[in-house]
């Protein structure tokens, strides 16, 4: 029963939260992100119980059908929304919380062939958008939020926002670290924010012309 309770709980969570769901038939027919989830609790299942080949073998029938690869070792909190979801990666250590958001082309990967935890661990609703890379054995704390083709190599604290590459925290709880205006859509705004590349090339430059100044004056009293 907790199975078929976990599945209608994903489906309750989906559809209170995807201004697209119109119903939660239209989520258990179409949505591929709820199908890859399915098939990954079973998956998941066999491999707690050491039948790791019959695991491997509905994780790739998933993968066939969905185009989201879970690895059966992976462990799933309740309500994930795997939006769109074609081509997202999910490693065997990683951990993800309740309630979190992926969009399509994320991976929780990891850097090498360590042995052990390698993959990261998503808190509670954390927020990971299109194509970005999140690699390693670290936390991503509750709340936070990874910007598109974001490539996160260290933690985030729970509710900030990283963006670049590598990424940086350029806001903590919605203040944004940077001068740039605050969004008026926080939840899943993926437009509207900083970059630190950019912001470091300003400083740059703002640095340059100072000392550019500085020089014309000491050249102007030098003739004097």
């Amino acid at each position: 029963m907790s199975f078929v309770n976990d599945i209608r709980h994903d489906i309750d969570s989906i559809k209170a939260r995807d201004p697209a769901a119109k119903s939660a038939l239209e989520i258990v027919l179409t949505y591929s992100g709820v199908h890859a989830v399915i098939m990954h609790r079973l998956a998941h299942a066999l491999y707690v119980r050491k039948l790791t080949v019959p695991a491997r073998v509905v994780s790739q029938v998933s993968r066939f059908l969905t185009g989201i690869e879970i690895h059966p070792g992976a462990k799933i909190g309740r309500g994930l929304l795997i939006d769109h979801g074609g081509g997202v990666v999910i490693g065997e250590t990683a951990e993800v919380g309740d309630y979190c958001l992926l969009y399509q082309g994320c991976t929780l990967g990891g850097t090498g062939k360590d042995q052990g935890k390698r993959h990261p661990t998503l808190g509670n609703g954390v927020m990971v958008g299109c194509g970005a890379k999140v690699l390693g054995p670290f936390k991503v704390g509750d709340g936070a939020k990874i910007a598109a083709n974001a490539v996160v190599l260290s933690e985030v604290p729970a509710g900030a926002t990283a963006v670049g590459v590598p990424a940086k925290v350029v806001r903590m709880n919605g203040a944004q670290t940077s001068s740039v205006r605050k969004p008026a859509a926080e939840e899943v705004d993926q437009i509207h924010i900083p970059d630190p590349v950019e912001q470091e090339l300003c400083r740059c430059k703002a640095r340059i012309k100072r000392l550019e100044r500085e020089i014309e004056e000491l050249k102007r009293n030098a003739e004097k």
